[in-house]
């Protein structure tokens, strides 16, 4: 379904009823990425999944910053009569939740980020990354998705992909390459980590309870979680074996396992 934000049309799909649960996916990624998990939580949640600026089906026509992406997600909240759900971020996505729970605390009501980081720390930092985002958005432009893709899925980051079945592989494969180029270079430019403030002063502000999950393979992530999950007043950190940086796919039965007993444990009793 399609619901029309400040003149950008955001996809979104609901399926479940129960605690309300909102999933975030990751940079070249959509609302497909979570149908196993979907297919899980349903029984128990109303799980709402929404494509992000520059990603599947939404159609953004003006950029759209990190602020602008939560506010229109608050819009979308307040149509759909939801005033609270549990949200869950994947990289990109996770970032995404993070701000989302930052600049509306009383909207979220537990928290997951899956291979997530609350920014770039230092200037400096950030201006090289936006400068190499916008480099690679510009090559995006010039060189088109299958180029981009053919590159992106052997970066050192997604190694461990190459483990999983040649099916699952496939549906990554093809996610990717269903994405425009115009979306995500718009995407790099505007809500990628370089242009992204950094939260790591605001996390222990945040009053909720937080899982982060990592895989064993990433160790980056691993150092960066570990050091998020002290600063969180009620945060925790699972780090998953033989997994990389989209457990949610890598291992994927463990992680709907872990993340439907966090949602368990931080539920509200619900009434239709």
């Amino acid at each position: 379904m399609y619901c029309t934000i400040n003149e950008s049309a955001y996809w979104y799909e609901i399926s479940g009823q129960g605690d309300k649960v909102m999933l975030l996916h990751g940079f070249t990624g959509s609302s497909a990425t979570w149908s196993k998990l979907v297919s899980l939580l349903e029984h128990n949640y109303q799980v709402i999944t929404i494509d992000l600026p520059g990603h599947g089906k939404t159609k953004v026509d003006q950029p759209k910053s990190m602020d602008d992406c939560c506010s229109d997600i608050k819009t979308l909240l307040q149509v759909l009569a939801i005033n609270m759900v549990h949200m869950l971020g994947y990289s990109m996505g996770g970032r995404t939740a993070l701000s989302f729970a930052i600049a509306y605390p009383d909207m979220v009501q537990s928290l997951v980020l899956e291979s997530a980081s609350a920014g770039l720390e230092s200037k400096k930092e950030r201006t090289e990354r936006k400068r190499n985002d916008l480099t690679l958005a510009q090559k995006i432009m010039v060189e088109g998705i299958e180029s981009f893709v053919n590159n992106w899925e052997n970066i050192p980051l997604f190694d461990s992909q190459k483990q999983l079945p040649e099916a699952v592989r496939k549906s990554i494969r093809e996610e990717r390459l269903s994405q425009h180029k115009e979306g995500l270079a718009m995407s790099l430019a505007h809500m990628g980590n370089g242009v992204q403030p950094s939260y790591w002063q605001c996390l222990s502000t945040l009053q909720i309870p937080v899982l982060l999950i990592a895989g064993e393979w990433d160790l980056k992530f691993i150092k960066l979680n570990k050091a998020m999950r002290d600063l969180f007043p009620e945060g925790n950190l699972i780090i998953v074996e033989k997994a990389g940086h989209a457990i949610h796919m890598e291992q994927s039965d463990f992680f709907g396992k872990i993340v439907s007993e966090f949602f368990r444990q931080n539920a509200t009793m619900y009434t239709e």
